[in-house]
């Protein structure tokens, strides 16, 4: 049985790395290339008029290929395009252990005041760069100005770019969630950010890692964002992450859940919302349903908490701006939204509203980016 688990997860793993190396490869890599974190320099800014300028070079030297153009326009704001890396140091606090890249956005639009900051985690066979496309998380801060930081894992820790959600450590609070956590603390201290704003969100195993982060740092993290997430403190190898992923897990309820609760005497509210697909044969729907029961736990929230279903009906068929249909749940305490889930239904495992000249991005809406940045904004530490 473990033997065709491991199969199947090498398969998935697999698969997935083939569609993601037929994305824009040359192009955007080259196009990016500025923003690459140095070895030994400080935070290297790359302003919007220089990608700007790049693009045209890119579209010259390629006229045979359209596409290409939808693609780089989707890439280019105003804002700053920051590109940089935390280190964290051994035991002696002397030679530097690891390393994690970043890169953040900062919008021209922004008003005087502490920004609110955004933390987006990508998923497998992403990098950081195509996460900041594919979602379009850019343009939208720009236009309600707020920040956002996209953390990138390293090759060296995962062959795939993956978060290490199923390891037990890190759903303890150790391996990368420090390096996360020590991201966002230099980010809001090297920039006015608002330290009461901090939303974390993500996709698939980014959606996991970020709700790893916000359920051990429950005081740092206002609201969670969780697009195609795996439940929470199942799996615990790349075997049994796939079981997970496929068919939920048999105690929602367990022990990490228990643990994490224990470890916050006074737990606060975690606001949260998830949006699953329903077409999706990646991460299955029955991973939303139990996040949604543990969101209800942490939260305090009773079935009778949960507000009638809201129907939105799919866009018409070769409209300009086409939409799935969806279903969405709304958990209040009082007046408050605490916990909102939408079905999205005919979405794959992709980042629903996107630009889907990216993998694991649906072009059909609804716009899961907005979504979430609606959700975030009524929510405050």
């Amino acid at each position: 049985m473990l033997k065709v688990l491991s199969r199947l997860w090498t398969c998935s793993v697999k698969s997935i790395s083939k569609a993601q190396q037929r994305q824009n490869k040359k192009i955007v890599k080259s196009l990016l290339s500025a923003a690459a974190p140095a070895k030994a320099a400080p935070a290297k800014r790359v302003r919007a008029s220089r990608v700007a300028a790049s693009a045209k070079v890119a579209v010259k030297s390629t006229p045979a290929k359209p596409a290409i153009k939808a693609k780089i326009q989707s890439i280019i704001a105003p804002g700053k395009w920051l590109a940089s890396y935390y280190s964290s140091f051994d035991g002696d606090g002397k030679l530097p252990a690891r390393r994690m890249a970043y890169w953040l956005y900062l919008p021209d639009s922004a008003k005087s005041g502490p920004l609110p900051l955004v933390v987006m985690l990508h998923g497998c066979e992403q990098s950081a760069t195509q996460f900041s496309q594919g979602t379009r998380m850019n343009q939208l801060a720009e236009q309600k100005g707020f920040a956002v930081v996209y953390p990138q894992q390293s090759l060296r820790s995962h062959p795939n770019r993956c978060w290490n959600w199923y390891d037990t450590a890190t759903q303890e609070g150790g391996g990368d969630v420090s390096m996360l956590v020590g991201i966002i603390n230099k980010v809001t201290q090297q920039y006015a950010m608002d330290r009461r704003r901090i939303y974390i969100a993500g996709l698939s195993a980014g959606a996991a890692m970020a709700n790893i982060v916000a359920l051990n740092y429950p005081d740092l993290i206002a609201a969670v964002g969780l697009h195609s997430s795996p439940v929470f403190g199942a799996g615990h190898s790349a075997v049994t992450a796939y079981a997970v992923m496929q068919h939920g897990t048999v105690n929602v309820m367990g022990h990490a859940l228990q643990q994490v609760l224990q470890r916050h005497a006074n737990f606060p509210n975690l606001p949260a919302i998830l949006i699953p697909g329903q077409a999706d044969k990646v991460v299955r729907p029955i991973n939303q349903v139990q996040l949604a029961q543990q969101f209800r736990c942490v939260n305090q929230l009773s079935p009778e908490t949960a507000g009638p279903p809201v129907l939105k009906a799919a866009g018409r068929v070769g409209s300009a701006n086409p939409k799935h249909a969806m279903k969405s749940v709304d958990y209040r305490r009082g007046n408050r939204v605490v916990l909102r889930v939408c079905e999205v239904l005919k979405l794959e495992h992709a980042w629903s509203g996107g630009d889907c000249a990216i993998k694991f991005n649906a072009c059909a809406g609804p716009d899961a980016s907005k979504m979430m940045w609606d959700f975030f904004v009524k929510h405050r530490r």
